[in-house]
C-alpha cells in the first residue's frame, strides 16, 4: 500500500497497516511534530498550505472561497505580508480598507487589526509571509468571526 501527501509518505504491505500508529508513536517519543502539525489546513473560509518555514519566518499558500472573510485579528508576536497572485482581496489594516488585485501586497504590522475578505467570485490566493518571535496558530485574536470561532 501506498498513501502519498503533502505530509507524508507511507509505504507499506496491507497487511502491516496497523503498525502505523506505532510509527507515529515513536515519532513523538523522539520530540519530531509531523504528526500534530499538517501542512495543508482547512477552514470554513478555504484553506491555507504551510509551504516554507524556517526561524522566525513562516510562507503560506492561502485560498479563499469567493465571498468569504477571515476574522477581523491582530497577533501579539508577527507581522504579516500578503501578496495577492489571483482574484481580488478586500484588506482592512486598522480602520482602512484596500482593494488588491494580482500582483498587489499589503504589509500587516505586529498588533494591527486586520481581516481579509475575498468579494469576488472566484477563489482567491495569495502568499502569505509571517515573521517574528512566534508564528504559531495559537497567535490569533479574534474581534469578529463570521464562523463561530471566537
Amino acid at each position: 500500500m501506498i498513501v502519498d501527501t503533502k505530509n507524508a509518505l507511507l509505504v507499506a504491505h496491507k497487511d502491516q497497516v496497523q503498525q502505523v500508529k506505532q510509527a507515529v508513536e515513536q515519532m513523538a517519543q523522539q520530540g519530531r511534530v509531523e504528526h500534530l502539525f499538517h501542512r495543508e489546513v482547512h477552514r470554513p473560509w478555504g484553506s491555507y498550505d504551510s509551504i516554507d518555514n524556517g526561524h522566525r519566518y513562516q510562507v503560506k499558500r492561502i485560498s479563499v472561497k469567493p465571498g468569504a472573510s477571515l476574522s477581523l485579528q491582530m497577533h501579539h508576536h508577527r507581522a504579516e505580508h500578503w501578496v495577492v497572485v489571483s482574484g481580488t482581496a478586500l484588506v482592512q489594516v486598522g480602520e482602512k480598507e484596500t482593494m488588491l488585485t494580482e500582483n498587489q501586497s499589503v504589509y500587516i504590522p505586529i498588533g494591527e487589526t486586520h481581516r481579509l475578505t475575498n468579494p469576488g467570485k472566484v477563489k482567491l490566493e495569495l502568499i502569505e509571509v509571517q515573521s517574528g518571535s512566534y508564528l504559531g496558530e495559537d497567535d490569533i485574536v479574534r474581534f469578529e468571526d463570521n464562523f463561530g470561532r471566537m
